[in-house]
């Protein structure tokens, strides 16, 4: 099980990725809403918006996000550092209920990019 710090780090490396993306996942990165990140085997979600590409202002809280943001994801620690790292690929993942995605029917179609 990975730690918060790596859990962290991550969602960092994440943050780095969609900034020195192009073309149709730049365009996805660049949308401007808030997001979850709910770690169910630590009982902790990070929170921050994605803005200019980027995710910006994370903020680590224990239990489940105190408000609802409009991009949520809900997976475990490794699998979150899986993701990112490349080991895990998004849509077998989705598909098998291992991560959760929750977000507006538009923001969807243009998340899927990003993974």
């Amino acid at each position: 099980m990975a730690n918060s710090e790596e859990c962290r780090e991550a969602l960092e490396q994440l943050s780095r990725n969609m900034t020195k993306s192009t073309g149709d996942v730049r365009k996805a990165a660049a949308l401007d809403r808030s997001l979850s990140c709910r770690i169910t085997d630590l009982d902790l979600t990070f929170t921050g918006q994605l803005r200019d590409g980027r995710i910006q202002d994370v903020v680590a809280a224990p239990g489940p996000p105190a408000a609802k943001a409009e991009i949520r994801l809900t997976m475990s620690s490794d699998d979150l550092v899986a993701l990112v790292g490349g080991r895990l690929n998004f849509a077998s993942a989705w598909a098998s209920g291992r991560i959760k995605l929750e977000a507006g029917f538009r923001d969807l179609l243009r998340l899927r990019t990003l993974f």
